[in-house]
């Protein structure tokens, strides 16, 4: 079993992955800037925010796996970024490093342009679609062998689209998921499964890939 730490273990994406995580027996310390209302059984709680990197490091010292799921909204735009980059920097060369993305970064086809740059794409959303783009980009430049992944959930992923748990999913490499109609969706607890399936048997060294059904 692992000791995994989720920052933003408060959000829609971060609660399921706790939730699943415990579930499987691993250590888990859910990390978020205030403590929930409702709290998954057997977590670990902690206040603390990706804001201040450092802090974080130190206090998450013996922890094999951080797992990054802040998108850039509200007073985090433009700030996800550069402070997810300095906690690469900063973790012991040993931590696994995984970041749960948006699906703006997926590419449409293989070898095609992203979804981000489709007309069809939601202006509204685009500063915190690249803002995760860049993220990978900074990790596919690290150039200290750092261990990470980075997931793009499908293009209807979110508490509004919440489903059950199936266990089942695809895997599409970096080409958006979507079914036989055209449609992209992940329910919050699969795409946890497939977090906890990369932490447990990794098939995705220091590379992204997209989940859906």
């Amino acid at each position: 079993m692992s000791r995994i730490a989720v920052i933003g273990g408060n959000g829609y994406a971060g609660r399921n992955i706790v939730a699943e995580a415990v579930s499987r027996g691993h250590t888990v310390v859910s990390v978020g800037r205030r403590l929930p209302n409702e709290r998954v059984e057997g977590a670990t709680y902690l206040v603390g925010s990706l804001l201040t990197p450092s802090d974080l490091v130190a206090r998450l010292e013996g922890v094999e796996v951080v797992i990054a799921s802040v998108p850039a909204r509200g007073e985090m735009v433009g700030n996800v970024r550069p402070n997810v980059a300095q906690l690469v920097i900063e973790l012991p060369a040993d931590v696994r490093v995984g970041v749960i993305g948006g699906a703006g970064g997926s590419l449409v086809a293989p070898g095609g342009e992203r979804l981000v740059d489709q007309p069809s794409f939601t202006e509204e959303y685009k500063p915190e679609a690249l803002e995760a783009i860049g993220i990978l980009e900074d990790l596919q430049a690290e150039d200290r062998g750092r261990d990470w992944f980075y997931v793009h959930p499908a293009g209807g992923f979110g508490p509004w689209n919440a489903g059950e748990r199936t266990g089942v999913y695809r895997d599409g490499g970096d080409v958006l998921v979507t079914d036989a109609d055209g449609e992209s969706n992940i329910s919050g607890p699969d795409l946890a499964v497939a977090v906890l399936d990369e932490i447990e048997n990794p098939k995705h060294t220091r590379e992204r890939f997209t989940v859906g059904y």
